[in-house]
């Protein structure tokens, strides 16, 4: 309502002279039509009662949403001792397995023991690729000797199955500023396994020249670079066998390889030394064979799991990849069940 102006006038009056001329009755009279209407009991009820519900509603969905919590920690723990349980009776059950089979094909550092036992394979791989690791990231002498062991293990193994070629994968390539102490550990394995009839080997890495040796029976390990011919005189040195190849690779031989060939063939086009129609599958696998290693026909894994770790990929389109699942340590029992696995898979080459 619009105001009125001797009202208006009235109050200022007695603003003026320090509200001595109105009481506070006739000021609260003279105001009360400007004022709003004061809240009824019913309404104020009705807004009691419905903050009273909010307040019951959100204790009931407190409590909902505690029971609801309960219940997922309740299900998640069920699920986690159920898994727990499965994964702790499988490692248990392959752990035995693992056992049985360490017990059963024991090679007692015998080639003849491990002839024997690859002897009922109906094939096996011409170039064999294991994947190793070192546990030791630090580098200490201690992990690089348990590394170099390894190979020497499996270099031994191969050589008595009558694998010709081994490539072996460490991912941080830490093999290649030791290859010397390498061939030289490979070769007082093999000279231990074989004794005076040992055969040749040579060792080396992609774009690193190879140290070829042949194994005396007095002398050990005669060794040079890239030739293959032992320094002792014909009398002294053995009639070798066979020749074990070892290609020792890391992650650096795998991306980076195909990226350095990629731009290698895209600079060549660009000057024109090289038609863009020439670039096909065929000489990029041409180019990477050269220059890494050719694609081995088994690769196997001693982890529990698979994990490639970085392992050249362009190597391994058509490779069979085998692994013993929870299995801990390289040994001959993963490696005779990988040869067995491989003789009995069927080569579809993807068809």
């Amino acid at each position: 309502m619009p105001p009125n102006p001797r009202a208006m006038d009235t109050y200022r009056q007695d603003e003026r002279l320090g509200h001595k001329l109105l009481t506070p009755e006739e000021r609260i009279r003279l105001l009360k039509p400007y004022l709003p209407p004061a809240p009824s009991r019913s309404r104020s009820r009705s807004r009691t009662g419905s903050t009273k519900a909010r307040e019951e509603k959100k204790a009931r969905l407190g409590v909902r949403r505690f029971l609801r919590r309960q219940y997922h920690v309740l299900v998640f723990a069920t699920i986690h001792i159920f898994f727990s349980v499965y994964i702790r009776l499988r490692q248990a059950y392959n752990a035995v397995v693992n056992r049985i089979y360490s017990i059963y094909y024991h090679h007692h550092r015998t080639p003849e023991l491990i002839r024997r036992d690859v002897k009922a394979l109906r094939r096996l791989p011409k170039h064999l690729s294991v994947i190793l690791s070192l546990e030791d990231q630090r580098h200490s002498g201690a992990g690089l000797e348990r590394l170099i062991n390894e190979v020497t293990d499996v270099a031994a193994w191969c050589a008595s199955s009558g694998i010709p070629q081994l490539s072996i994968y460490e991912k941080t390539g830490i093999l290649k500023g030791y290859l010397k102490d390498t061939h030289e550990a490979v070769s007082q394995k093999l000279h231990f396994y074989f004794g005076p009839n040992c055969p040749s080997m040579s060792l080396g890495a992609p774009h690193v020249p190879a140290l070829e040796s042949s194994v005396s029976a007095e002398n050990g390990a005669d060794v040079s670079i890239s030739s293959g011919s032992g320094s002792g005189s014909d009398e002294d040195e053995c009639e070798p066998r066979q020749h074990i190849s070892i290609l020792l690779i890391s992650a650096e031989d795998g991306r980076d390889s195909m990226v350095d060939l990629t731009k290698t063939l895209a600079e060549m086009s660009q000057r024109k030394k090289l038609n863009a129609a020439d670039i096909t599958t065929e000489l990029v696998d041409a180019e990477l064979n050269e220059s890494v290693m050719t694609e081995p026909d088994l690769l196997i894994l001693f982890a529990p799991h698979v994990e490639l770790a970085g392992y050249p990929p362009w190597q391994i389109r058509l490779t069979e990849i085998f692994n013993v699942r929870d299995n801990q340590g390289v040994g001959y029992q993963v490696f005779y069940r990988g040869l067995r696995k491989f003789a009995q898979a069927q080569m579809r080459k993807g068809r």
